[in-house]
């Protein structure tokens, strides 16, 4: 169990924390959620003495082990890969050290014997005979090969970085285990070995992920931070999502009846708490929800941006035929002799192990890059908005909000422009700050206002859900759904992915498969997990 009492953070006058008074215990896995800077990373941080809150304490239980999953990339870099795993249980590692230090001395003396076999009963204790095997299997599960488990960290691409980081926070059977973004650069199919493994582990787990699946599939509760405290919720992020908004929706209605309310709670409660127990969740999770008090359920001061795309000119029947396009990239084949039509209104996921595959084929979709061979054909009637994975270029610029987003509008008026930036939340004296200055999530939310003021017939998206807050990520899933365009897209987002498209593309640089399913409908088909050139 680990506990926070009456912790207090305040940078100048922003107060981040106000005596915040909470409790994790074991058994359980808390989503922490919150707004883009309300303070999830640093509450984490607080609960593992990487920061200093200006009052109260955080206490762990004594006796009990915290890993921590850490974003220094660079830290462990003259370390190998199987070593910098096994550090994430200190107190092992250090007794094999100790002994390795013993056994390599020339003049072995009888103390020496009688210390290494105190340190070898410890090491027994501690399964330490079964730590490597068990590390080069999390290792593995998580996508870095046998062959690089013994290479230096340094050696290693950013994100087999990540991986092996968050390995050693895995390693070892923490009592605590913190995750700041665990999913971050993972592929599907190694979040579903975290999920599962999650789902499996028997002690805390607090995390915090933009990841809606993923917060899904393994929480027990959501921790919730608004108005600078933090209250724990029963059920996953989408239970915890629904009931807020029901609860403002109640709120809104001034007139409503208190017992008409609760009734309705009660209900929503007992259908959500039937439908998780067909979820890959463990029952035992699912009868928390039946010992839900409807009063704990509040509105939440969210604010939700408003994503909607709409078309000026319906498109015709013909869309997009691509015929043998084959591009490469850094040297390599990033695909070869990939063919698919488009259908009026398909919204298509692209899923790729290299995101440069995907980037390259929008960007050619686009125009802005030459493929190898092949062509591509579009419809007559179709016009394009693309949203790009990397967009830097657009904001080099002193231009304020306002003037950024009129270059693209043909209507120049400065109200219709602030209508759209008011939907992405910039209003006010937000709107005259330089485009140069914003945050991630702020440009991405900027680019989407551009995407909404083409009103195109035909959407390109390059992983449009990164550096987007919870809140803006739903906004534009429901966006989507709702279009009645056609949308062609990638993103690592799992739930984003299943409730908006209707058809996947999967291409590796050889082969290509085209199926036209859900993504857990392809998910569960036996060509996700070997592809082959199969075309529907």
């Amino acid at each position: 169990m680990i506990q926070a009492n009456n912790v207090s953070l305040q940078y100048g006058k922003r107060v981040l924390f106000d005596e915040v008074n909470i409790k994790f215990t074991q058994g359980n896995c808390y989503g922490v959620i919150g707004a883009n800077g309300a303070g999830k990373s640093t509450f984490l941080k607080i609960l593992a003495g990487d920061i200093d809150p200006n009052g109260g304490q955080v206490s762990l239980e004594p006796g009990k082990r915290m890993a921590v999953l850490r974003q220094n990339h660079f830290e462990f870099d003259e370390c190998t890969v199987m070593d910098t795993v096994l550090q994430g249980h200190s107190d092992l590692y250090k007794i094999m050290k100790e002994k390795d230090a013993i056994y390599a001395k020339e003049d072995f003396s009888e103390a020496d014997g009688i210390k290494a076999s105190e340190l070898e009963e410890k090491f027994a204790e501690m399964d330490g005979w079964n730590a490597e095997s068990d590390a080069a299997a999390m290792l593995s599960g998580l996508g870095i090969k046998e062959d690089s488990h013994h290479k230096l960290m340094k050696e290693l691409s950013g994100k087999e970085k990540v991986r092996v980081l968050l390995t050693q926070a895995l390693f070892g059977n923490p009592d605590v285990l913190i995750l700041d973004e665990p999913t971050n650069d993972l592929d599907l199919q190694t979040i579903t070995w975290l999920e599962d493994f999650l789902l499996d582990f028997k002690n805390t787990v607090i995390v915090v992920s933009h990841d809606r699946h993923f917060l899904d599939t393994v929480c027990t509760h959501i921790a919730d931070i608004d108005f600078s405290k933090i209250k724990i919720f029963t059920g996953n992020y989408t239970f915890w999502y629904q009931s807020s908004q029901l609860a403002l929706r109640q709120k809104q209605a001034a007139n409503k009846k208190a017992e008409d309310k609760k009734k309705e709670l009660e209900a929503f409660v007992a259908r959500f708490s039937a439908n998780a127990s067909k979820s890959k969740q463990a029952t035992s999770r699912k009868k928390l929800l039946d010992k839900i008090n409807v009063e704990e359920i509040q509105a939440s001061s969210r604010r939700y941006p408003g994503i909607i795309f709409e078309q000026q000119r319906e498109a015709g029947n013909q869309i997009l035929a691509v015929e043998d396009l084959t591009a490469s990239g850094d040297g390599r084949i990033l695909f070869k002799n990939l063919s698919f039509n488009v259908s009026k209104g398909d919204k298509i996921a692209f899923l790729c192990n290299d995101s440069l595959a995907l980037t390259t084929l929008f960007e050619i979709l686009m125009g802005e890059k030459q493929a190898d061979s092949g062509s591509i054909e579009f419809g007559q009637t179709i016009t394009k908005a693309f949203l790009p994975n990397h967009n830097d270029g657009f904001f080099d610029t002193e231009d304020n909000l306002i003037d950024w987003l009129r270059q693209y509008s043909e209507e120049k008026d400065e109200a219709y422009i602030r209508g759209f930036l008011g939907k992405m939340l910039f209003s006010g004296e937000e709107t005259f700050k330089s485009a140069s200055v914003l945050s991630g999530g702020e440009k991405v939310r900027c680019m989407l206002s551009k995407v909404m003021l083409a009103q195109a017939n035909l959407l390109i998206l390059d992983e449009p859900t990164n550096h987007l807050d919870l809140e803006s990520i739903t906004a534009l899933n429901n966006g989507l759904i709702g279009y009645k365009g056609t949308a062609l897209f990638t993103s690592y987002d799992h739930e984003f992915v299943q409730t908006v498209a209707n058809r996947i593309i999967e291409i590796t640089p050889d082969v290509f498969v085209d199926k036209v399913c859900t993504y857990d409908e392809y998910m569960a088909h036996e060509t996700y997990r070997n592809p082959i050139l199969e075309l529907v």
